[in-house]
């Protein structure tokens, strides 16, 4: 199976090798002399190359499948918020699916800060819950406290922080 966005007329290559022109030089050129150095024999070096090719060519076919896959996937974010935002960065591209796959690892990295809030909530409500727990009256209510969990921006603010983000309130009101 071919790429579906390779030009058929181009090497399958990342760099296409195209000799470089070169300018006279006003100084005879001398004979370079040939060495030979010891090392393996040229079968032994075509086999990593091949193994390397091999694998160059199962991660191209990988990402050429993974793109296709984009065309029919509508991300939680939609198409129209991801272009405002790459729009006000500078961002141009035509492609769709190069749209939707950023669209789609900003969708992963909010899921990510999420599930760590959440994460942080749940260590809030086990460390609080230990403590008081003789305090509180048993029965259908208190169950459902149990499996009840309050995001709050401490929670949010501990999550960010991981990732480098400082999310402080301001100091004051007005």
């Amino acid at each position: 199976m071919s790429a579906p966005y390779q030009d058929s007329n181009q090497p399958s290559g990342y760099y296409a090798a195209t000799p470089t022109p070169s300018a006279p030089s006003p100084h005879a050129q001398q004979p370079t002399p040939e060495y030979t150095q010891p090392g393996p024999s040229s079968s032994q070096q075509s086999r990593p190359n091949t193994a390397q090719n091999a694998e160059q060519a199962r991660k191209d076919k990988t990402l050429a499948e993974f793109l296709l896959m984009l065309d029919d996937y509508e991300p939680l974010i939609p198409n129209e918020v991801t272009e405002y935002y790459l729009q006000r960065v500078g961002f141009e591209c035509d492609d769709v699916r190069l749209k939707r796959l950023l669209s789609l690892a900003a969708q992963k990295f909010v899921s990510d800060i999420a599930a760590d809030a959440y994460q942080h909530a749940r260590i809030r409500a086990n460390a609080a819950g230990g403590r008081s727990r003789a305090s509180q009256p048993s029965g259908p209510a208190s169950a459902r406290d149990k499996t009840k969990t309050t995001l709050t921006m401490e929670d949010l603010s501990a999550a960010l922080a991981e990732y480098g983000i400082n999310s402080r309130k301001p100091d004051f009101y007005m």
